[in-house]
Parts: C-alpha cells; sequence; structure tokens
C-alpha cells in the first residue's frame, strides 16, 4: 500500500497546524469560578470566564458574565459580556479598563520574536456593542517592554460584528523561554487622558502610555453600554483562518494548567468538592494525596472552603457537619499531600475531610 504524502505546507516553517491559535478558551465555553460577577469597580482580577483578566481602575461599576448569545451560523455557543452598571462619563486622566489574556513565553518561541525572522501575529474575534466608534487592541511584549496597537471600529450598534487586525513581526526582543508572563493581548474598553494624548503606536516599539490607547471610546459613560466578545483567535501569519473548534476536554485541559476548582459545575463538582479528601491521624495534622487533573503552570495557591463555602476550612462529615480551619502543607505542582491545624482534627469519629479546593496558578 502506497503511503500518502502530506502537503508540505502543513509544515512550513513557524506554522502550527494544530493548536494554531495562540489564545485560550477563544470561545469562552469554560468558566470554572463563576457564570456571573456583578459590582466589579476597582479590584483587577480574573471573574468570570477562564483565561480572561479584567484589568481596571475608575472606570465605574461593571458585572461581568457568559452568556448564550453568539453570532448566528458560526458554530460559537457562548460568549463574554461586559455590562456597565455604574458609569463614569468623565474618566480621569489614570482611568483604564482592560479585558486580557497572558501567555508563556515557552509557548511561543515558533514566533521568533527578536529576530530577523519574526512572524507577523493575525487577531480575528467576533465583537458587538451597543457603543459604536473606536476600540483599541494591544500586544505587549512583557519581557522587553515593548508593545504595538491597532484600532477597530464598531460599525452597527447591537449586532455582531466579525474583525481581522494583522500584527506585523518585531524583529527586537525574543521572549523569555519559561512559564512567566512574556506576552499580554489587551482589548481596552476605556482609557483616560494618561493613554490617549499621544499617537497610537502602530509599530513595535518601546512601551510609551500615552500611545497606547489613542482614539478609545469610553464604554463606562452610561449604563446602557454592554460589550460581548467570542472567536477569539491570534496565530501566527497574515491570513485569519476559520476558528480552532477544540473538544471540550482539551479545552478544559488547558485552562486547568492555570485555575482548578473542585466545586464548579464544569468539573462535575459539588459544594463539598470534587474528591479531594484527607484523613486525620492525629489532632494536629491530616494526610491523603491529592493530585490534580493536569500539572499545574507553578505551584498554585490553595483556597479550600467547607460545606457552609466558610474560606479556610475542611469539611467533617459527621459531629454537626464541622467545618474546621486548616492549612495546606506539600503543595506541588501536581497535588496536594498533607494539612494540619493544632488541636481540631478528630481522629476516630469521623477521619475523613473534605472540600472544595481552589487552585491557582495564573499569570
Amino acid at each position: 500500500m502506497a503511503l500518502t504524502t502530506l502537503p508540505t505546507a502543513a509544515f512550513s516553517e513557524g506554522s502550527m497546524e494544530n493548536f494554531r491559535n495562540i489564545i485560550i478558551n477563544g470561545d469562552m465555553s469554560i468558566a470554572q469560578r463563576s457564570t456571573s460577577v456583578a459590582s466589579i469597580s476597582s479590584t483587577s482580577a480574573y471573574y468570570t470566564v477562564d483565561r480572561y483578566k479584567l484589568h481596571l481602575d475608575t472606570t465605574g461599576s461593571w458585572t461581568q458574565s457568559q452568556e448564550t448569545d453568539v453570532p448566528t451560523g458560526q458554530g460559537f455557543a457562548t460568549s463574554l459580556k461586559m455590562d456597565c452598571t455604574t458609569a463614569n462619563a468623565s474618566l480621569s486622566a489614570g482611568s483604564f479598563l482592560l479585558f486580557q489574556q497572558l501567555f508563556e513565553g515557552q509557548n511561543l518561541q515558533y514566533l521568533k520574536k527578536g529576530t530577523a525572522n519574526a512572524i507577523p501575529l493575525t487577531l480575528s474575534f467576533w465583537v458587538k456593542s451597543n457603543k459604536t466608534g473606536t476600540y483599541i487592541v494591544e500586544l505587549d511584549d512583557n519581557d522587553n517592554s515593548r508593545n504595538i496597537n491597532k484600532s477597530y471600529t464598531i460599525n452597527v450598534a447591537n449586532t455582531w460584528e466579525k474583525k481581522t487586525i494583522t500584527f506585523a513581526g518585531d524583529t527586537t526582543g525574543a521572549f523569555d523561554n519559561n512559564n512567566g508572563d512574556s506576552f499580554r493581548i489587551m482589548f481596552w474598553l476605556g482609557a483616560g487622558t494618561n493613554f490617549t494624548s499621544g499617537t497610537l503606536q502602530t509599530t513595535w516599539g518601546t512601551q510609551t502610555n500615552a500611545n497606547r490607547a489613542v482614539g478609545q471610546v469610553n464604554i463606562a459613560d452610561s449604563t446602557s453600554n454592554d460589550w460581548y466578545i467570542t472567536g477569539v483567535q491570534l496565530e501566527a501569519g497574515t491570513t485569519a483562518s476559520d476558528f480552532e473548534f477544540l473538544p471540550v476536554d482539551v479545552n478544559l485541559g488547558r485552562c486547568l494548567r492555570y485555575y482548578f476548582d473542585t466545586g464548579s459545575a464544569v468539573n462535575g463538582g459539588s459544594a463539598l468538592g470534587g474528591g479531594f479528601w484527607f484523613k486525620a491521624f492525629n489532632a494536629n495534622e491530616a494526610a491523603g494525596y491529592n493530585a490534580f487533573p493536569t500539572p499545574m503552570r507553578t505551584v498554585p495557591t490553595i483556597v479550600c472552603s467547607d460545606s457552609a463555602g466558610a474560606t479556610g476550612k475542611l469539611h467533617r462529615a459527621a459531629v454537626g457537619n464541622v467545618g474546621v480551619n486548616v492549612n495546606f502543607g506539600n503543595i506541588s505542582r501536581t497535588g496536594l499531600l498533607a494539612c494540619n491545624e493544632t488541636g481540631v482534627f478528630n481522629t476516630t469519629n469521623p477521619n475523613l475531610y473534605i472540600g472544595r479546593i481552589k487552585a491557582n496558578a495564573e499569570l
């Protein structure tokens, strides 16, 4: 039987035929933390859809949510929505509102950044808002303090529109080859004059704040404003390909490298957690190895809660369903080994402690 010869184009220099999308969870389908969080006003954090961080300061108050409002006939089931609930029509100079994703440098070496062969990047996404006008997208090289910014326009209110933007390759400054925060993509939604008073930096260069968001509309100026996004794809080259849909288990696995919540609906958990347990062997210590579903990016920060939702506790399934205070030890990228707290564990009635575990290794 003759062997089939694959097209050489599939393996061209710098190409990524599989997992070509640098963005993780571009279809907004995984949301371990929550599907809706209200009253977001000042704390930059991950709130709902996995891998997307909201970065903001004095730009009103917001509800962020995972939604089923999507562009028709494109294969998407979910989107992310930003809904303004408290307006700020007069931003201070230092105000900003950014929707962003951060990336490890070791995953981006094939882009050849910092060499004469640096590869351009093409971004495509679907977006909808009642607020028409100019919006800014920024690529940020965090290792070398360099950035490039491009604009797009929402032309028709409350209508899904597909946007495609190509960014040149950067021949200056290589990404670090490690698991640190090397690269970021930022969708600007609001910016004060500290970020809008210069000239938009449409070529790679040293980051200057005044040039980062020139022309950006202020979506925080009315409680009638909202902004939806889905189908985000960033890939090597100058052409946008069709969105790369991944099986849900693959997409979830990529997210679990950064955050794991045993109690989230997406992981099939419950208020008591998804199978994490510890057996007390004296009044001060309990042990039992609990593996994470995939090795995490780095040793994670652990937060636990008992069946009543009290943080810093594990649940004891009898004697009044008592929640006991615990600290964790022997944490690694792959799991937990033990927990301890002076004089609280019951070694006989019962000797099993379970709880909801949140492991955070986000960039």
